[in-house]
């Protein structure tokens, strides 16, 4: 790998590189083919994992509820996110190809942005709808109607689509000064626009796209939970502060789950600590491919409903005999 690591940098600014270079799990470049099988392992159990949460709240009419549809969508983004990620991830790992055109770069860039900021909108929507359950039970029905429901539908499109679009066609102009070697084993646009000229176009609305993502969100997120706890505290016994927090309790997960590593590598990469490469390499794999493979496991696990639908679905029908 040290190889490519040495690319040297153009003399001058150019236009939208040919390559670029991905950065693989160190030390395994000699071996790369035998890290392919738990690659292939986390994917097909996340997506057989969302697939079943996918399929019982398609199925089950007792299910075609506000709360279970918002965790449909959070499964359809953990699919995506993870389906856009293995291209390079497997390339690297079967083949060791480092080397990465262009246009397959920005093409991955803006799939897993947008399959990343629906996961945030979908757990922001989901802490809305947890803290209006808890703390307005009685209004909750006429509060969350379908169409609101298909408003927040829509805007969750809107910010992962129309926002994310524009990236690569400005990504795809910017002039490029610093050799193209990524950080990562995938394309993100933080890692692609680091290597741009400074001054170059777009840097202003690049930021406002990931602070209106990943940095609203969390805040708004963790102030649903502040009235929700507030809530808590005022409900007379300790069973009823135990089955309202059973009901959050899979979704705090998932927002940890997914938030916690975006801080950490969004705090290494800006104070720029000096941390080795496998571990920054670790926990970036961590923050995008964990959550898919752990999500439906927490929503079985603490979802009473999902686990008794799908333990339903899975016996084996009784068959009368006629006589």
């Amino acid at each position: 790998m040290s190889t490519f690591l040495t690319h040297s940098a153009p003399n001058a600014s150019t236009s939208m590189a040919p390559t670029f270079l991905l950065v693989g799990l160190p030390g395994l470049s000699a071996v790369p083919s035998w890290w392919a099988v738990p690659l292939i392992t986390v994917y097909l159990l996340s997506a057989l994992g969302n697939g079943a949460i996918l399929w019982i709240i398609a199925l089950e009419p007792t299910l075609h509820r506000p709360m279970y549809f918002f965790l449909f969508l959070l499964s359809m983004s953990d699919v995506g996110l993870s389906t856009a990620l293995m291209p390079t991830l497997l390339g690297l790992a079967f083949a060791n190809t480092h080397a990465v055109s262009a246009s397959a770069c920005l093409l991955q860039m803006f799939f897993v942005h947008v399959f990343s900021v629906m996961e945030s909108s979908v757990l922001l929507a989901m802490a809305l709808d947890r803290a209006l359950a808890i703390c307005h039970p009685l209004h909750y029905p006429t509060l969350l109607t379908n169409g609101v429901i298909s408003k927040i539908c829509v805007a969750i499109a809107f910010r992962c689509l129309g926002l994310h679009l524009p990236l690569p066609f400005l990504l795809a102009h910017m002039p490029y000064c610093r050799p193209q070697v990524l950080t990562h084993s995938y394309c993100l646009h933080p890692d692609m626009a680091r290597l741009a000229c400074p001054g170059g176009g777009g840097a202003v609305y690049s930021l406002f796209v990931v602070l209106s993502a990943m940095g609203l969100d969390p805040l708004l997120i963790f102030f649903s939970y502040g009235l929700i706890g507030r809530v808590l505290q005022g409900l007379g016994s300790s069973e009823d502060r135990w089955k309202a927090g059973q009901t959050c309790a899979a979704h705090l997960s998932a927002v940890l789950l997914f938030y916690v590593p975006m801080v950490l590598l969004a705090l290494i990469d800006h104070l720029r600590m000096p941390i080795p490469q496998p571990a920054h390499t670790l926990l970036s794999y961590v923050h995008f491919l964990l959550p898919p493979l752990i999500n439906p496991i927490l929503y079985s696990v603490k979802m009473k409903e999902i686990r008794e639908r799908i333990y339903k679905r899975l016996q084996p029908r009784k068959v009368g005999c006629a006589y």
